[in-house]
């Protein structure tokens, strides 16, 4: 933001301050009311943001003709679109619902366009709020000099909302919530039950204390969780959940949210249902010791750790793609690269990486120890960086080298998968 728009915006605070409940709209009107020529002007600047103020309150008061009231009349499409998605939300938990701008290009003096972000909170799950980009166009009506929304599209990262699919049912469980679209509730009930399970097993994995609760979507298909994602459906084929965390402000621990793909994921048996929810909810709780200095291999392969701790299966079982390759021969060289996590690469590449993971944290459990396992987590993950990251947490914690643990680590898949 330049410094002539923060100064636009302090002169649209200290009019609002100023101004009575009566009397706010004039005032506002004279302390923006300074034009820059080389910029957008401060009033554009300020009417914007006050039509975005009206909107962001009446989102959690559920005011549908308040939140319709800032939509150009003569965009009807706009306008039938925005009553369903502010209808989708009846039933969700909101804490908090703003709108920051972040940035205005005018198109002469009626039409402009305003990148957005929106941040929003889901009561009693959400640490700090989610934060989305959007994309509004404007137009200032003429007769009353108000801007109203004209437009309304995804920002950069393409990423869409739940409640932008359809009508979301709500089913709380004692440690979750979960948020489905074109889910039955005994399906979405179901869910809640496996993830009831799930957060006291992570709780018992991780020694340290977390929210012990956990936000679950439930989106209707493949192609709709990929839109939750602002990415390809293609990458999501065959994977179950994933964990995502997406938050605007400077809270260390992000809103979380684990998202099912409702095809693989109902296609599981019971038992895989609880590992794959006991591992996407293992990231929702070492989320604030994990950085980018953590390597894919420790992130997942912790949680299937933490999943598959108190389970009773074979590692062969568990393993079954790492333990085909054992048993011709094809031991792998060394620990899983970021790279071979990748959705859309070959599935059984994937599954030897995962695999591989976990008994590289088994390993260390085993070995070393829990405690220690732990430890080494938290060091890796409290590293500057990712270079040397590893490096150093195997030497002060582990007291070995890289070379060594995977010396160790090759050894055990021969003895645990051979």
């Amino acid at each position: 933001m330049t410094h002539r728009r923060r100064t636009a915006r302090r002169a649209c605070d200290r009019g609002r301050r100023a101004a009575g409940a009566l009397l706010a709209g004039l005032l506002l009107v004279s302390a923006c009311a300074a034009p820059d020529d080389d910029a957008v002007p401060a009033a554009t600047t300020c009417g914007i943001r006050a039509t975005l103020d009206r909107r962001a309150a009446a989102v959690p008061a559920h005011d549908t003709d308040a939140y319709l009231a800032v939509v150009d009349p003569r965009a009807t499409g706009l306008r039938t679109a925005q009553r369903r998605e502010l209808d989708n939300l009846a039933d969700v938990p909101l804490s908090s619902w703003t709108y920051r701008l972040t940035d205005v290009t005018a198109h002469g003096t009626d039409r402009a366009t305003a990148d957005v972000r929106l941040r929003y909170a889901i009561k009693g799950y959400d640490a700090a709020p989610v934060s989305v980009d959007r994309v509004l166009d404007l137009r200032r009506d003429r007769a009353d000099g108000r801007w109203y929304l004209t437009g309304d599209r995804a920002g950069s990262d393409g990423a869409g909302q739940l409640w932008q699919q359809g009508d979301v049912r709500v089913v709380r469980g004692e440690h979750s919530l979960v948020l489905g679209v074109g889910r039955t509730e005994q399906e979405l009930r179901g869910i809640a039950r496996t993830a009831d399970r799930a957060v006291p097993a992570v709780s018992g994995a991780w020694p340290e204390r977390w929210a012990g609760r956990v936000l679950v979507l439930v989106p209707h298909t493949m192609e709709d969780m990929a839109g939750l994602l602002g990415s390809p459906a293609a990458n999501y084929r065959g994977i179950a959940a994933v964990t995502t965390g997406r938050t605007g402000g400077p809270d260390p621990a992000p809103a979380d949210r684990v998202i099912v793909n409702p095809q693989a994921y109902g296609v599981l048996s019971t038992l895989g249902q609880r590992i794959v929810l006991t591992h996407e909810i293992t990231h929702v709780a070492t989320r604030a010791r994990t950085s980018a200095a953590t390597p894919t291999w420790l992130s997942e392969g912790f949680a299937d750790w933490a999943a598959y701790r108190a389970e009773d299966r074979t590692a062969a079982g568990a393993a079954p793609e790492l333990a085909g390759a054992v048993a011709r021969g094809e031991l792998p060289a060394g620990l899983p690269t970021d790279e071979d996590f990748g959705f859309a690469g070959d599935s059984a590449r994937l599954a030897k990486a995962y695999e591989g993971a976990w008994l590289a944290c088994e390993l260390i459990a085993d070995h070393w120890g829990e405690k220690e396992l732990f430890a080494f987590y938290r060091a890796v993950g409290g590293h500057a960086g990712r270079d040397g990251a590893v490096e150093q947490a195997m030497q002060e914690v582990l007291a070995t080298t890289p070379q060594e643990f995977t010396a160790l680590w090759r050894e055990y898949l021969r003895s645990r998968l051979g």
